[in-house]
């Protein structure tokens, strides 16, 4: 279990005073000058070392990430974007950083800011925040007046210019050349790749897009030091991590957690348990809406990790954690994804724009048993013909769900058609 001194969110809860003196309190902008004086290779090698992979979803390694940045800036300014449109279904974890910690993010915008040697950040947030971008212009506004952002930012020698940019409530918008089409004014539909965003990002300028927990946690693994970051969790999967867990357990929470701790553990300590005991547990969504569901049988000894969901054939995204007890209609859980994600996508690629339409439609006649048995391999099939071909990952969430679903429940999908075909209409959805 995590102890309280080494979590690096003190007020996630917002029981402590959020503004610049309480954050103070809390041991944000403890000598911020100074590890900027390291200079910012220094810093990349640190995070670096740490071993923080991406808390957006994808998990890829944040000093990697930044070292990709050009190491002169040419005529072209460097900046970064924070990813704060959090629009994955079943994901509330960075609102609450926004909302109770804002100056941790804000003090590791400076931070990362500078090791990649720009001198604007733009946060991108999501058009449902309303509250989280009050609380967090109030934050920006502080650190302002009290010499932290601007000329020489907290007495470091660097000027830095924080801006807050407040989306329309798009989910696309979450993918990150999606989200810089936004932030210039145009549609949110992902571009091409390569030239990447460290090429030609905002404004054609070099740009690093991360998340709200992957640069709030900046400042304390610079204070601490990458090993202490590392000696949590396993390989590759260090340091410690904030858990949405939602559904069917007795206490939904957030918390900030070790990683690589076990599912059991995580939902005992911090949720109560699950609802009607461990025995009504009947598949958990690891990570956000998008990434396939696992049976109760395989959270056993699950380790909440990256690798391990992995090898499982699911992920852990962005550590949302979605319980579903007995009484949940799963399939018409996955159609309820497969909806939203149809109603989310751009339009931009063909086979999104067809596909994610015709699996909910195919989805939709699942839930009520009214479809063929042959067609669960055909929707099957058909996922696999979006998984892959898109230019962003909405295919892939569109498809992943679905391949979960027919991989873990297909007896489920199976008995529901046959029922209908019998006029068993007991074991059929509810309309």
């Amino acid at each position: 279990m995590l102890s309280d001194s080494d979590r690096i969110f003190q007020n996630i809860y917002g029981m402590k005073d959020r503004s610049l003196a309480g954050a103070r309190a809390r041991g944000c902008w403890d000598g911020t000058a100074a590890l900027v004086a390291r200079g910012g290779e220094a810093i990349i090698q640190e995070v670096k070392d740490s071993g923080l992979r991406g808390r957006g979803g994808a998990g890829f390694p944040t000093g990697l990430k930044w070292s990709f940045m050009p190491k002169e800036v040419g005529e072209r300014p460097h900046y970064l974007v924070v990813n704060a449109d959090e629009s994955e279904p079943g994901t509330c974890k960075d609102r609450e950083i926004m909302r109770h910690d804002p100056h941790t993010l804000i003090e590791g915008c400076l931070l990362a800011s500078f090791a990649m040697q720009a001198h604007a950040c733009y946060i991108y947030l999501r058009g449902e925040y309303i509250r989280e971008r009050q609380a967090l212009q109030v934050a920006i506004d502080e650190a302002y007046d009290a010499g932290l952002l601007g000329k020489n930012a907290a007495g470091s020698g660097w000027d830095f210019d924080l801006y807050l940019h407040h989306g329309a409530g798009a989910y696309i918008c979450g993918e990150e050349t999606a989200l810089i089409e936004s932030l210039e004014g145009k549609k949110g539909m992902p571009r091409l790749k390569p030239p990447f965003p460290a090429g030609a990002g905002l404004y054609g300028c070099p740009t690093t897009v991360n998340n709200v927990e992957s640069i709030a946690v900046v400042p304390e693994i610079l204070r601490r030091g990458a090993e202490w970051f590392k000696s949590f969790g396993r390989e590759n999967n260090a340091g410690t991590k904030l858990f949405a867990i939602s559904g069917h357990v007795e206490r939904p929470c957030v918390v900030e957690e070790a990683m690589s701790i076990t599912f059991r553990e995580l939902i005992d300590r911090h949720c109560g348990g699950i609802r009607g005991g461990w025995g009504n547990l009947k598949a958990i969504i690891p990570g956000g809406s998008s990434v396939p569901c696992l049976k109760a049988e395989q959270c056993d000894d699950l380790i909440m990790d990256f690798d391990t969901l992995r090898g499982l054939g699911s992920g852990l995204g962005t550590a949302a954690v979605i319980v579903m007890d007995e009484s949940t209609d799963i399939i018409k859980a996955i159609w309820r994804l497969s909806k939203f994600y149809k109603h989310e996508s751009c339009g931009q690629c063909t086979p999104c724009r067809e596909g994610t339409g015709w699996m909910m439609r195919v989805m939709d006649r699942l839930v009520r048993g009214e479809a063929e048995i042959e067609e669960i391999d055909t929707l099957l099939d058909v996922t696999k013909q979006v998984e892959g071909h898109t230019i962003c990952a909405l295919g892939d969430a569109a498809a992943w769900p679905i391949q979960g679903l027919i991989r873990n429940f297909r007896d489920e999908i199976e008995d529901r058609i046959k029922a209908r075909q019998t006029g068993k209409v007991s074991a059929v959805a509810a309309e």
